[in-house]
C-alpha cells in the first residue's frame, strides 16, 4: 500500500472522485496530514467512520514516534525518534532567550566518515523520507510549545547524515515546512549544513533554493582537511570555493563556515591565517568557531581556553565576522558531533 503523504493534493482529490466521494474531502485530509499532523486515519474526525476505515485499507500513514527524550541541564532537549521500520534517528531542541532552534537529521547514520563525528562511526544506514524529516520538525516544535510556550524560530540541518546525499527528500521536506498549507516557516530561517559536495552545492544554486547554507570546513588547507574529512579527497577546497561562489551568484543566500577547533591540529595562528584567506575568497556571512565535544572513538581534544581566545582575537583583528559557538547539551550527548543513537 502507498504512503498517503507521498501523494500530491491533486492525487488525493483524484482518488476521492474515483471512489465516489466529494472533492472537498481532499482538502480535509490534506489539512489532517500537513497542518493538524494526524498520525492515523482514526484521528480524522470530520470524515465518516466508514471513510476512515476505507482509507486505512487503501493507504498507509507511517509517522515518526518519540522513543526516548533526554533533558540537559542547560535546557537543551534531545529526542530519539523511531521510524516505521524501527530505525532510529535523533533530533535536538536548542533554546535561547531569542531563539528556539530545531537541529534535525536527514539520514539514519552517515556515510561520510568524518573522524571527529560520532554519527560517522555508525556508517550510512538509510535516507529519511521527506515526511519523516517533516515529522522531526513537528515533534520538536510541539516540545518547544509545551515546554517554552514558543514555536520554533529556526531549523538547522546539522543532525545525523549528509543532507545533500538525500537531495530530493531534503528539498521536498523544506517545501512542506515552508508551505502555507504546511508549517509556514520562512526558508530564510532554515540552514542546511554540508560537509561539501561541490556538484550538489551548484545544484542548490541552479534550483534557486531560498534557505541558508553552512559548510563544515574545520580546516582551511587540503592536507589537514583530508585527514579528518575523507570527502575532501574528491571535493577539495578549490572545488568548494568555486561551488560556493556559484551558489551565492545564483541565490544571494547567506553562507556560513563551521570550524571546530581541535587541540594541536587546527588551532594555531597559521591555521587562522589560512581561514582568513579562504574567508576572503567567498562571500561568507559568518564563521562559527565551534567548541569540540569529545567522543569515545576519536582521539581529538578541545584546545585550552587561552588558545581559543587567541584564535578568536586573531580573526577579529583581520575583520572576520566570527562567533564562538559554545556547546549545548553535552551532558546528554546532544552537542555538535555527538549524535549516535547511544543506548
Amino acid at each position: 500500500m502507498q504512503n498517503i503523504r507521498h501523494l500530491s493534493y491533486n492525487d488525493i482529490e483524484h482518488h476521492f472522485l474515483q471512489i465516489g466521494e466529494k472533492k472537498f474531502r481532499a482538502k480535509q485530509v490534506w489539512e489532517w496530514l500537513w497542518q493538524k499532523h494526524a498520525h492515523s486515519f482514526d484521528e480524522m474526525t470530520n470524515l465518516s467512520k466508514e471513510l476512515r476505515q476505507k482509507l486505512a485499507t487503501q493507504f498507509t500513514l507511517p509517522a515518526l514516534q518519540t522513543d526516548i527524550t533526554q533533558y540537559s541541564e542547560d535546557g537543551t532537549i534531545k529526542c530519539r525518534f523511531k521510524a516505521y521500520d524501527n530505525q532510529k534517528v535523533e533530533g535536538v531542541l536548542i533554546p535561547t532567550d531569542e531563539r528556539k532552534t530545531a537541529c534535525v537529521s536527514s539520514q539514519v547514520g552517515c556515510s561520510m566518515g568524518c573522524t571527529f563525528c560520532a554519527t560517522g562511526y555508525m556508517g550510512g544506514i538509510r535516507n529519511l523520507t521527506f515526511d519523516e524529516i517533516y515529522d522531526e520538525v513537528v515533534l520538536i516544535n510541539q516540545q518547544s510549545e509545551k515546554i517554552y510556550q514558543q514555536k520554533l524560530t529556526n531549523i538547522v540541518f546539522m543532525g545525523m547524515g549528509e543532507p545533500l546525499l538525500n537531495y530530493k527528500n531534503l528539498l521536498k521536506a523544506i517545501e512542506r515546512i515552508s508551505a502555507e498549507d504546511g508549517l509556514f516557516m520562512s526558508p530564510r530561517r532554515i540552514t542546511v549544513s554540508t560537509v561539501g559536495i561541490a556538484k550538489m552545492i551548484k545544484k542548490l544554486g541552479d534550483d534557486k533554493v531560498r534557505f541558508k547554507l553552512a559548510l563544515s570546513l574545520h580546516a582551511a588547507n587540503d592536507k589537514k582537511r583530508s585527514e579528518i574529512m575523507p570527502i575532501n579527497e574528491s571535493n577539495n577546497i578549490k572545488a568548494l570555493t568555486e561551488a560556493l561562489n556559484y551558489f551565492y551568484q545564483q541565490t544571494g543566500n547567506e553562507i556560513t563556515f563551521e570550524y571546530i577547533l581541535f587541540k594541536n591540529f587546527n588551532d594555531t595562528q597559521k591555521d587562522a591565517d589560512e581561514l582568513v584567506k579562504l574567508y576572503r575568497q567567498i562571500p561568507i556571512d559568518l564563521v562559527n568557531i565551534i567548541e569540540y565535544n569529545p567522543i569515545d572513538k576519536a582521539p581529538f581534544q578541545k584546545p585550552d581556553e587561552a588558545v581559543t581566545e587567541n584564535f578568536m582575537k586573531y580573526l577579529e583583528s583581520k575583520k572576520v565576522n566570527a562567533r564562538l559557538r559554545r556547546s549545548r547539551g553535552k551532558d546528554i550527548d546532544a552537542a555538535c558531533g555527538q549524535l549516535a543513537n547511544k543506548g
